[in-house]
């Protein structure tokens, strides 16, 4: 089981801080990428004026905030993922997920992960699981949405993800599954029991006051 803290910047500079955060205490933290047109509001590196420190990233003449300690995610929470998933493969992913009710060319998207991160797609709470099915073989794991808001932090747990997990288990046994929102000290548990592998924990982590605390109380949780 991991837990992998989630961060949604609104600039390099609390990514940075964010990570640092957690440096020593993951091996993983997720970067939540949000284009302003999936979802409501916009993060990092999406703001109205270009972001020096993300062109120096895909461009590779800069690491991300402590890379030699952290390895990434990024939860790309855009419309055109094909147009830019390549940035984010520059800028230092060791896992890409895309949602998959965004797909309009997997067969360009595929082509730049291959071989190069972890793929993985996720799910919304109120998304047919058999839209993964075409996808399925090309793909290390599953993300589902915990909640049924995407790109909002602190949002409520759903718990018809309990069951979209346990039919995506009983589907693809094989299949990491990770879930992302809405996950705490009371919702852990029962999630893990449903068959998530993974939780992606944001705001119970980093709104806590202690961080360290924060992850060791989730991990006391699991036993």
């Amino acid at each position: 089981m991991e837990i992998i803290p989630a961060i949604m910047p609104k600039n390099f500079e609390e990514l940075s801080e964010k990570a640092g955060l957690v440096r020593g205490l993951v091996d993983f933290v997720q970067v939540d990428i949000m284009d302003g047109k999936l979802t409501k509001h916009s993060s990092w590196p999406y703001k109205k004026t270009p972001d020096v420190y993300f062109d120096a990233l895909k461009n590779e003449s800069k690491g991300l905030p402590f890379w030699e300690d952290l390895d990434y995610e990024f939860d790309l929470m855009v419309v055109n993922p094909e147009e830019v998933v390549r940035d984010f493969v520059n800028s230092g992913a060791s896992r890409i997920i895309i949602h998959v009710e965004t797909i309009t060319n997997w067969t360009d998207i595929i082509e730049v992960l291959k071989e190069k991160v972890e793929i993985g797609l996720a799910i919304g709470i109120s998304t047919p699981i058999d839209i993964l099915e075409p996808y399925i073989n090309d793909i290390d794991f599953i993300q589902c949405m915990g909640i049924a808001r995407i790109g909002l932090q602190g949002e409520p747990f759903d718990e018809k993800v309990l069951e979209k997990i346990s039919q995506i288990k009983s589907l693809y046994p094989d299949k990491i599954v990770s879930v992302d929102g809405g996950v705490h000290e009371d919702s852990a548990p029962i999630l893990i029991a449903s068959g998530a592998d993974r939780l992606v924990v944001g705001s119970s982590i980093f709104e806590s006051g202690d961080v360290e605390e924060a992850i060791e109380n989730l991990k006391s949780t699991l036993g």
